[in-house]
């Protein structure tokens, strides 16, 4: 009997040891987990001393926070911020911008211009190529940007500028590509008889077998290439090729997401058609018209709405909507007719924007912007609520909508607003030498803003480039170590 009391004595012991064993594991479990998501999800082990000072990494404190005093430097090229209208840079920063000699058939040989000799340039300081006037103008950019980083070769290039030509690519921020492709599209998109190709569409052919044979593309696969297709038709073919470099565009409308989009390219404004409003004393009362718009009235996709605004505007009394174009003396007209309206409706069209917002602008017509899917140039820095009017599509369409919305805006909210645009205008005027913040170098501002991701995509991509290439093709678990538990 005492044998087996003393066997029941051990089981006793045993199951209490055996429970503090239990126990204390899982006393130790909790706490290595509790330790492991302490490191790894509370941010409380982060040395903020060692971080830089600066006022991009810290939070704000209570003092009031002013865009116009802020220094904002830059290793890449001018930053201009526009704070009530006015814009601030840096001017002696620029960005490097090593341009491809290309042949002169992709760029000023479109104007019929030949070369004289081995330079494929023409000599900008005595000669410039014209440019074809009516819609083409619109969209000419690439001739305003090209004559630019020409023009950052001279001597006496005007010292408030935001590129220079650089001729070795290793020292560049962009690698720029000088092909006028939407004058390509204006002047050889249609088909002669018998032949299966256009000249546009031959020369887009020609462009991407001389870029992706070149070292820069090579080195870089076309990440820190810059390319102009402003005309929404232009580059049709070669846009899905070339699609990784940066891409200079009016809108996003007739392109896939996948190849461009906010994140990855630029938009630049139309340059205007109608002539810049000098001395411009009209006044509220002045301009007669309370709402103008004039141009394609029956458009397909996102421009269904304009004729929509037509049957519900037309009977307006002082509302002037009416079908338009630039032929005969129709510039002469909507430039009257701008310069005599309160404010000047931009509808989406075919594609999300339009010359008629930039027009608005020149005529200090304050813009109604009735397009969900438009992007606005240098919108990053500007904001365009400050002088233009948004009018969603599906609130503007509804009967008496927009002329009761319009008729609400008060003489002194539109007084304020037409103030704007006067000083906001020079921010949208391409001139050749550039100025200090027209649309010439606001674009290249826009386009260095890009750098930081086109250098982090290239940085990436080199991460494994010194390493020798790896035999095996498919991802492999990673044993935990051994001790782990």
């Amino acid at each position: 009997m005492g044998e087996r009391k003393g066997v029941s004595s051990s089981k006793v012991v045993f199951r209490k040891l055996l429970l503090f064993f239990f126990t204390m594991t899982s006393v130790l479990f909790v706490l290595s987990w509790f330790y492991v998501m302490r490191s790894t999800y509370r941010p409380h082990f982060i040395e903020y001393s060692l971080l830089p000072n600066s006022k991009h990494l810290s939070t704000l404190d209570g003092s009031k926070y002013d865009m116009q005093k802020q220094n904002v430097d830059s290793s890449f090229g001018n930053r201009a911020i526009l704070h009530r209208g006015k814009c601030h840079q840096n001017d002696e920063l620029v960005i490097k911008v090593y341009m491809y000699d290309l042949p002169a058939e992709f760029h000023f040989g479109l104007l019929d211009w030949k070369p004289n000799g081995k330079s494929v340039w023409p000599d900008v300081r005595n000669n410039i190529p014209g440019y074809p006037g009516g819609l083409n103008l619109q969209h000419s950019i690439e001739f305003w940007l090209t004559l630019d980083v020409l023009a950052s070769e001279f001597p006496e290039a005007p010292k408030a500028r935001t590129v220079i030509r650089v001729q070795n690519s290793s020292e560049a921020d962009i690698i720029y590509v000088p092909f006028f492709s939407s004058l390509s599209y204006n002047r050889y998109s249609k088909r002669r008889p018998n032949e299966m190709k256009n000249g546009n569409m031959i020369l887009q052919e020609k462009l991407v077998k001389h870029l992706t044979a070149q070292e820069e593309w090579k080195r870089s696969g076309g990440k820190d290439h810059l390319i102009l297709a402003h005309h929404p038709n232009s580059m049709l073919d070669a846009r899905m090729k070339l699609w990784p470099a940066t891409f200079i565009l009016s809108d996003f409308g007739r392109y896939p997401p996948n190849i461009a989009n906010v994140e990855k390219d630029v938009i630049a404004p139309y340059k205007h058609l109608i002539p810049s409003y000098l001395n411009d004393n009209s006044t509220f009362d002045t301009r007669p018209t309370l709402l103008y718009f004039q141009g394609a009235i029956y458009r397909k996709d996102g421009g269904l709405a304009r004729q929509e605004l037509f049957y519900l505007l037309k009977n307006e009394k002082d509302v002037h909507f009416s079908f338009g174009s630039i032929g005969k003396d129709g510039i002469k007209k909507a430039t009257e007719g701008m310069r005599a309206s309160k404010f000047c409706l931009n509808i989406a069209g075919d594609t999300p924007s339009s010359n008629r917002l930039f027009d608005a602008i020149a005529s200090h017509c304050v813009p109604v912007i009735i397009s969900d899917a438009i992007e606005l140039p240098y919108e990053d820095v500007i904001d365009y609520s400050e002088f233009c009017i948004f009018v969603r599509t599906t609130d503007a369409i509804k009967e008496n909508f927009l002329i009761n919305f319009i008729r609400g805006i008060s003489k002194k909210e539109w007084t304020r607003m037409w103030n704007m645009l006067k000083e906001i205008e020079h921010l949208f005027e391409f001139h050749f030498p550039s100025k200090e913040n027209d649309a010439v170098q606001m674009i290249w501002q826009a386009v260095a803003r890009k750098v930081p991701a086109m250098r982090l995509k290239l940085n990436r991509h080199g991460r494994f480039s010194r390493s020798p290439p790896s035999a095996d093709k498919e991802l492999k678990s990673i044993p935990l170590p051994r001790n782990f538990w």
